[in-house]
């Protein structure tokens, strides 16, 4: 078999439908658009939110909530991810801002917070953005200590 034999598949030799082609053709007078009205004008175009006139409904349904433009983001990590990482040995008992990124555990743009879910066994050093008062509390009855930056 080679490129000279190849034939369409019997689909495709479907013509377009001929339109305004007289009576016999089934699709003449109005050539399958109906009577009068705005869809059987030539250039018609309809936008696929337009109702017709009636009020849509994006502007139907209320407006809620309210975005504060002042609020801080914070990449949050936990105690026990933190022990679990100092157990895989990818941190050190001294934890900066930058040894957390190089763990994977934020992004260099990242403010971080530390949050208590799980136990500490470790005496660590961490520094962070901000950390909740239990996971200071749960720290500091380790034997560790939070810098705030």
């Amino acid at each position: 078999m080679d490129l000279s034999n190849l034939k369409a598949p019997i689909p495709n030799k479907k013509g377009r439908k001929r339109v305004g082609r007289g009576q016999g053709s089934g699709r003449g007078e109005q050539s399958g658009r109906g009577h009068n009205g705005q869809k059987s004008r030539s250039g018609y175009k309809q936008r696929a939110w337009f109702e017709g006139g009636q009020m849509p409904l994006q502007r139907r349904l209320p407006k809620f909530g309210f975005s504060n433009i002042n609020r801080k983001e914070y990449r949050v990590i936990n105690l026990h991810t933190i022990s679990e990482f100092i157990e895989a040995e990818k941190l050190d008992k001294t934890i900066t801002i930058d040894s957390l990124v190089k763990a994977g555990l934020a992004n260099s743009d990242d403010k971080i917070k530390l949050l208590a879910r799980g136990d500490i066994k470790h005496k660590i050093e961490i520094e962070v953005h901000a950390a909740s008062k239990s996971a200071t509390e749960k720290v500091e009855e380790a034997g560790g200590s939070i810098t705030l930056v």
